[in-house]
């Protein structure tokens, strides 16, 4: 079974720009778990452009499928998510000022700070997946650090898909291959979308989890919440 994790880092930026409490951040939230979906997502960014710290804090006692904190891990961010203690912290590498996720961690060269990172979140009981891209060898590096999973970056699909999705796909399922092999969970997301998630999700195997944002806050503006909910959920219920 593949959960499907909705991002509502985009309620809140709309929230913001008017700086009162529309649309309500919480309430969303709820409201999606209560259409189906299995996990609520967010990425808290230091200068809280979107979902700010203060969220994080009110949503969870109310988040009751899988919670999900994205983020660098900085001294702040690990404060904040081994007080919370989510289900799942995603490690990305973003710098502070970026503007999205927009390549995975080359382990190697950050094994040390990674494990350090992760051996932490372990003790507190939390579940961690590291960003990664498809590179086998990366894969293996992020096994090394003590992950539970990775999450492969799938913009690169996402930008090929149209024009050859069998290409797209490829290196993909060969990651998901890989990450299975080295103990691994496999999560998935960035720019997945109604046109391309369920080709991805019927082609990989070992797939866990896809995290979707920005596709489906969109979609619910044309389509409404609850039908949109309904066709990703559909996407990742289609047989493998």
């Amino acid at each position: 079974m593949t959960y499907l994790s909705v991002n509502i880092n985009k309620v809140a930026t709309l929230r913001n720009a008017r700086g009162e409490n529309v649309p309500d951040v919480q309430r969303f939230a709820q409201e999606c778990e209560r259409l189906g979906a299995q996990g609520i997502t967010v990425h808290p960014r230091p200068d809280g452009r979107h979902i700010k710290y203060e969220d994080v804090f009110r949503l969870r006692p109310l988040v009751t499928t899988e919670f999900n904190i994205e983020g660098y891990p900085t001294p702040e961010f690990m404060d904040l998510v081994l007080k919370v203690k989510p289900a799942q912290v995603t490690l990305v590498p973003d710098a502070p000022d970026t503007l999205t996720s927009h390549e995975g961690w080359d382990v190697e060269p950050n094994m040390e700070f990674l494990t350090g990172i992760i051996d932490r979140l372990r003790d507190a009981g939390i579940r961690t997946s590291i960003f990664v891209g498809t590179d086998e060898d990366n894969i293996k590096a992020a096994a090394r650090t003590g992950t539970d999973r990775v999450e492969l970056y799938t913009k690169p699909y996402a930008d090929m898909y149209p024009e050859n999705p069998e290409a797209a796909v490829a290196p993909f399922v060969e990651a998901s291959r890989a990450a299975h092999r080295a103990g691994l969970g496999v999560n998935a997301g960035h720019d997945l979308n109604l046109d391309n998630l369920k080709y991805f999700h019927s082609h990989l195997p070992f797939l866990n989890e896809v995290s979707i944002g920005h596709a489906i806050i969109s979609d619910a503006l044309y389509l409404g919440l609850e039908e949109t909910l309904r066709r990703y959920r559909e996407c990742v219920a289609s047989k493998r």
